[in-house]
């Protein structure tokens, strides 16, 4: 009986495979229904991000990610803020929305917040950042407008002046101002009037400034554009010629405003002031906010009826907006932001003089645009295999966007994990636009500043 036994298990044995089989990876259908539902705006990465804490964020398989993206500029705050939790949950037990018809109790205190903040007079709250952009070209053109223009024709002043390089949102009209041809093109014709200046060139300013000009719109730190910042001879030029013509600046900080520099507007730096500001991408901590900070001489011009919005300045977006620039006070972030900001620089100075590749070192605060001179985009796939988010803007530049809450341990961590990517990327010899290269004692140089 035993040897029939044994006889039994080692046929058994024999029919089964040498390798046994491994099950397939279950299928995520919610990948599969993004991939077959939404529109094909992003190429997104193959994998669901599901929470964040601090300065990480994490997938559905549990991998963990020091994250200097910060959902493009917007997650100053890192994710789930304790405060910032606590104060959503007490105002969606109160009232989410309540139309603007009404005064709601957080829209007129964080009015008075920002414009203490900026020195500007009054305050518009829009959803996001191109939609304050769509409104300030609106202000231009209601300001410059005069009793003898007819009223179905485009006014005598009514030009727009914006910059090469550019990148001011996805509406018609801020799409309009902005310059790169591969947002434009496909929508054309867009809005007419505008015109696109050299950055920071003054003579090509001067030369395309006249009276018919009702606006100049600028970022102040160009970001997609790959971290370039107005120089102050441009920013005083601009500013004098706007005054001199009677047209308006207009600084974007949408993506550079609310601390991300050390300041909380990096037109701060300068001693003239724009006309109007936009903000957005932090204002709210995650939730879509933005908003447009302007003169009271230009405010003058506006009546009940001539801009609005549904959902823009809601009560629980605004309570945690306050809490937002609270929190930046209180817990003294626009010091650290200076002090990482440095030692960031500083590291990435250092990794300059290992990696020739390395091209220019720019930006202030936590507002890093990192050039290589061969395509950016194989490094922002080995960030991902190390756990670091970082992205790529304009092909070449490795854009860095930390939380304003990012530590001296952080820093040291990011700079080994990218110090990796820098090693383990294969080089692609596709080339960066022809440039003076910038030697690793002009980058340490400008790192320190």
């Amino acid at each position: 009986m035993r040897a029939l036994n044994q006889k039994k298990v080692i046929a058994r044995a024999m029919q089964k495979p040498k390798h046994p089989r491994i099950p397939a990876p279950k299928l995520d259908t919610r990948l599969t229904d993004a991939e077959q539902f939404l529109l094909p705006t992003y190429k997104r990465q193959p994998f669901v991000l599901t929470h964040g804490r601090g300065a990480y964020v994490y997938d559905s398989g549990g991998r963990k990610y020091l994250d200097f993206l910060g959902g493009i500029a917007v997650n100053a705050l890192g994710h789930a803020h304790l405060r910032i939790v606590k104060v959503i949950r007490r105002e969606a037990a109160r009232a989410i929305h309540l139309s603007n018809l009404y005064h709601n109790a957080y829209q007129g205190p964080l009015a008075r917040k920002l414009a203490d903040l900026s020195g500007m007079d009054r305050v518009f709250f829009s959803n996001s950042g191109t939609e304050a952009a769509d409104g300030a070209l609106k202000l231009a053109r209601l300001c410059a407008r005069t009793a003898s223009d007819a009223p179905d024709k485009p006014a005598a002043k009514h030009r727009i002046l914006a910059m090469q390089n550019s990148f001011h949102g996805r509406t018609f009209g801020a799409v309009s101002v902005t310059s790169t041809e591969k947002y434009r093109l496909p929508f054309a014709p867009l809005v007419p009037g505008v015109e696109f200046v050299d950055f920071n060139d003054l003579a090509d300013l001067e030369s395309k400034f006249d009276d018919t000009v009702c606006a100049i719109i600028l970022e102040t730190i160009q970001g997609e554009g790959g971290i370039h910042a107005v120089t102050e001879a441009f920013w005083n030029r601009a500013r004098s010629l706007a005054s001199q013509y009677g047209a308006l600046l207009i600084a974007d900080e949408i993506q550079c405003g609310l601390g991300r520099t050390g300041r909380y507007f990096a037109y701060q730096k300068f001693s003239s002031k724009p006309d109007i500001v936009l903000v957005a991408k932090p204002l709210a901590a995650g939730l879509p906010l933005g908003a447009i900070l302007t003169s009271e001489a230009v405010a003058s011009h506006v009546s009940p009826g001539l801009h609005g919005t549904t959902f823009g300045g809601g009560p629980l977006i605004c309570a945690a907006a306050l809490e937002f620039l609270s929190i930046i006070e209180s817990e003294k972030l626009l010091a650290n932001i200076r002090d990482r900001g440095a030692e960031l620089r500083e590291g990435l100075a250092k990794l300059a003089a290992k990696f020739d590749f390395i091209r220019d070192i720019r930006g202030e605060g936590l507002i890093l645009g990192v050039e290589l001179s061969i395509d950016g985009n194989p490094f922002v796939a080995e960030a991902l295999r190390q756990g670091l988010l970082i992205n790529c803007t304009h092909d070449f530049t490795l854009r860095l966007l930390p939380p304003f809450i990012i530590t001296r341990a952080q820093v040291r961590d990011f700079l080994r994990l990218f110090e990796l990517v820098l090693a383990k990327t294969p080089k692609s010899v596709s080339a960066a636009p022809a440039q003076a290269a910038a030697s690793p004692r002009r980058l340490a140089q400008s790192a320190s500043r």
